[in-house]
């Protein structure tokens, strides 16, 4: 079976002040598998960042682009298996967590939470990767 990619860019169009030339795309779907690439406080359509300075707004933002880009792959929050957290200073996690926490409520992925030196983009203050499958009937 050949994976089927979601929303294809090119780096160089979407950082244009570095000097970039990847391929790459939003969601991968391998099998039942997603994969999304870490989602930040950007509009999906549009490349607008969003939520500057807000580190709980941002959370929510990418959270959900999250929600969107797993029902363009054909599956939806309930079936998010893994997030991974990336801070770029620790006194922002009870903002993410609890904004994170309301579109996971009852979902109980796991989780791992990691701060960093640095995102992408200065004004980014929290990316949230997330893997999820698309049900087949199985049991819960």
């Amino acid at each position: 079976m050949a994976h089927k990619r979601i929303r294809k860019f090119n780096t160089k169009d979407t950082y244009p002040e570095q000097n970039l030339d990847n391929d790459l795309c939003q969601a991968v779907v391998a099998g039942n598998t997603i994969y999304l690439r870490g989602q930040v406080a950007q509009e999906l359509d549009t490349g607008k960042n969003v939520a500057m300075g807000d580190a709980g707004a941002q959370a929510h933002k990418a959270m959900e682009n999250i929600a969107q880009l797993l029902g363009e792959c054909g599956s939806e929050m309930a079936h998010v298996v893994k997030v991974v957290v990336y801070l770029t200073d620790i006194k922002y996690r009870e903002d993410v967590y609890r904004a994170m926490g309301k579109h996971l409520k009852g979902v109980y992925p796991v989780s791992t939470g990691l701060v960093v030196s640095a995102l992408a983009r200065p004004e980014w203050l929290v990316e949230i990767d997330a893997t999820a499958v698309i049900p087949d009937g199985e049991p819960e």
